[in-house]
């Protein structure tokens, strides 16, 4: 792919991102306002004469017209995550989401850069009918302002591609898991845990049935996917072929911690206003690519909470 542009590079699946890209051979220019990124992140990278680092925002049109100059290809990752926080600053996931989408599209048709990567969710679904839920299931009523501003920034992808000869591909995203994860009810699981062994506050009842996916297992599915040259639209769900209930990773974290907390209940059927109480992706077309994830969810989740173990200064920072 030669030189690649990465937005949100200091995330936490795009600092991973970068890592494998630079593992390919490919130079990288990486590209964050580290409003959650961290530098730690990129310490190995910043040491390869490939990769070069530029702190700017996604809202400053003008700065990321200039600093994608000379990329073959972009992967944009850059985004506001926090699913559950979007009612309290509503405007915040159009601005992030949708406006920097298409600030980021605009720099590439002037630049004359027409292949994207973009990391879209699971969300864009809702509360969806069909489980397993195909790619091109109906959109239902949007449930929350996170998934609204992702389906936003795929339709004007989409029209990009019809309207300006774009090759784009749209992953919609279960849960990651994985080294670096920042933000996430594992993370928020563990803290709890270390502040008070006796006790865990859950958010719903529980029994939210979720599938989750290790970061390398999604990075893997990006850069494979990629590295194939099409024309046009590709979309594909990215999860594994298995689910499970918010109570199986209570579970999982008490028994690696070795703890017997009192379990508490907000109630409900979801934990907050977008928490869909069922999530699970039918994955079907990109295991036709010849993709399969190598870990499972409980793998994923342990090797997250061994990591948070040994990195509890991203603890500090949240």
């Amino acid at each position: 792919m030669n030189t690649v542009f990465v937005t949100g590079a200091a995330g936490f699946i795009g600092s991973n991102l970068v890592d494998r890209l630079l593992s390919t051979g490919s130079s990288v220019v990486g590209w964050d306002n580290f409003s959650t990124g961290q530098s730690e992140f990129l310490e190995s990278a910043l040491t390869n004469p490939r990769f070069r680092l530029i702190r700017g925002d996604m809202l400053d049109r003008s700065a990321l017209a200039l600093a994608i100059q000379g990329s073959l290809h972009v992967f944009h990752l850059a985004a506001n995550a926090d699913v559950r926080f979007g009612t309290q600053d509503p405007s915040r996931d159009l601005e992030q989401n949708t406006v920097c989408t298409h600030n980021l599209l605009e720099a590439m048709r002037k630049n004359g850069i027409r292949d994207l990567t973009f990391s879209s969710t699971g969300s864009v679904y809702g509360d969806a009918v069909k489980i397993p839920t195909p790619e091109d299931h109906p959109y239902p009523i949007q449930t929350s302002l996170y998934g609204a501003s992702k389906s936003a920034a795929e339709g004007f992808i989409q029209a990009y591609c019809e309207g300006f000869d774009f090759n784009a591909t749209i992953f919609r995203f279960v849960s990651i898991l994985g080294e670096r994860y920042t933000h996430g009810h594992v993370l928020d699981f563990y803290k709890q845990l270390l502040e008070n062994p006796g006790k865990l506050r859950i958010l719903g009842d529980g029994n939210q049935r979720k599938s989750y996916l290790y970061v390398q297992d999604c990075v893997e599915a990006m850069v494979q996917v990629a590295a194939t040259k099409s024309y046009g639209l590709r979309t594909y769900n990215l999860g594994t072929a298995e689910h499970c209930q918010v109570l199986d990773s209570v579970r999982w974290i008490c028994e690696h911690l070795r703890v017997q907390p009192e379990l508490e209940f907000s109630g409900g059927d979801r934990g907050w206003v977008g928490d869909s109480p069922f999530i699970y992706l039918d994955t079907t077309r990109i295991r036709e690519t010849g993709w399969a994830p190598k870990l499972g969810i409980q793998e994923a989740l342990l090797k997250t909470l061994r990591w948070l173990e040994s990195n509890q200064w991203v603890l500090e920072k949240r």
